[in-house]
């Protein structure tokens, strides 16, 4: 069995803005690693709802991230962190 090659795209790093810095750092990185922060930080800040593990609760600094909500999905999570990112 062959051994999957890791994405380059995902390995290519990207840029975040200023609000998505606030939560993972300013320095360019991939993808895959802009996410694991991301998910450290909400870990850390008791962010993923208790009840739909699958909600986000944004905090003053991820709500700048999501758009103003309040709420997200991981789903659209991805999605909004796609738009504070330039490649």
């Amino acid at each position: 069995m062959a051994k999957r090659k890791p994405n380059a795209a995902f390995m290519k790093p990207v840029t975040p803005d200023a609000a998505l810095a606030a939560v993972v750092g300013s320095k360019p990185l991939p993808r895959t690693e802009l996410t694991k922060k991301l998910w450290v930080y909400i870990k850390a800040n008791g962010l993923q709802d208790a009840k739909k593990k699958t909600q986000i609760n944004a905090d003053e600094k991820l709500q700048a991230v999501f758009d103003g909500k309040k709420s997200v999905s991981m789903f659209e999570m991805t999605k909004l962190v796609s738009g504070h990112v330039t490649k």
